[in-house]
């Protein structure tokens, strides 16, 4: 798990029984930004969600696959993160999508270089989106 700072942190496939350790951990909303079938040996995305939703918390799923970003993934991205009443969890195969997510998510919230240095912190390159990230 990465931190990107302190409402959201990012990491790859998580499985449902990691729920409970994320709840322990005081993330309040998962999102899960990885496409069902991906790889054979992840979990569906129902099971994520049935043990999030059994542990009390908020779960999204904006699947981010082979098509790209859309407009539409990083509105749901800003809506689940604004409607968190704590820490988000998100997830992908490694983070980086994720990531990606959320610095288009957070344009016009906060510098481009703010975005972009949060991100190197938690070791994801995001500085290909800095003409993206200054805009709103």
């Amino acid at each position: 798990m990465k931190r990107i700072n302190d409402h959201i942190s990012v990491s790859g496939q998580i499985s449902p029984e990691d729920i409970a350790t994320l709840k322990a951990e005081g993330f309040t909303t998962i999102i899960n930004n990885r496409p069902d079938g991906e790889a054979p040996d992840q979990p569906a995305a129902a099971e994520v969600e049935a043990a999030a939703r059994a542990a009390g918390l908020a779960y999204h799923h904006i699947p981010l696959g082979r098509d790209g970003v859309t407009a539409e993934m990083v509105e749901k991205t800003k809506a689940a993160l604004d409607a968190s009443e704590g820490p988000v969890f998100a997830f992908c195969r490694s983070g980086t999508r994720s990531t990606t997510l959320w610095a288009l998510s957070q344009a016009g919230e906060m510098e481009a270089s703010e975005i972009i240095g949060q991100a190197a912190h938690a070791g994801y390159d995001m500085s290909h989106l800095a003409g993206h990230l200054s805009q709103k």
